[in-house]
């Protein structure tokens, strides 16, 4: 298991989804995942500390948890399957450690209210975690940039393909690792 923070929420420009950036906690790895807007509201709220008039759906999991003599140890992205994340919650009860089968939006969300740690598979990193390379990440603004110009322009029509999600997410992310801002939204 890999130990890791959310480093930022992202909003897709292609789409209403949000991407949660995890970032290795002793390293440089990234790993995107997309997520509902509630799911990133309810994970953005908690990390900026505002306080709902009511308890939310994450808030009363762990009211749930913490009544029944629960405790949430740590959360788990244990698996990546068809493109979907799944996710653990590990609960001490009485001695013992229980796992709960979640989405990951929703184990990220309880593990800011709880305050415990994310871990991820390394299989999961493997398969799907990026490395920052600043290289690519000028290429794929150059071509951005060309390609808006071209439409802006009427002079060429932008390659779809080459647009992708995954570029436009790419796209937007602030790659400075040394930066140690902790404003990271």
């Amino acid at each position: 298991m890999i130990e890791v923070v959310i480093d930022s929420i992202r909003v897709s420009l292609m789409s209403q989804h949000r991407v949660v950036i995890l970032k290795d906690a002793n390293g440089d790895r990234l790993l995107p995942i997309w997520v509902g807007s509630y799911e990133a509201d309810a994970i953005t709220s908690e990390l900026q500390d505002e306080i709902p008039a009511r308890p939310m759906t994450h808030d009363l999991l762990k009211s749930t948890i913490y009544e029944l003599g629960g405790t949430v140890v740590h959360v788990y992205i244990n698996e990546l399957r068809s493109d979907v994340y799944y996710a653990r919650i590990v609960v001490e009860m009485d001695g013992r450690q229980v796992e709960i089968d979640s989405r990951s939006s929703d184990a990220i969300a309880l593990a800011v209210r709880a305050k415990v740690p994310i871990f991820v598979a390394e299989a999961v990193l493997e398969r799907a975690g990026i490395r920052p390379d600043e290289d690519v990440q000028d290429q794929i603004e150059d071509d951005a940039a060309d390609d808006a110009e071209a439409e802006a322009s009427g002079e060429g029509k932008v390659d779809d393909k080459k647009l992708s999600a995954f570029a436009d997410f790419v796209n937007s992310l602030d790659l400075d690792l040394d930066d140690d801002d902790d404003s990271k939204n």
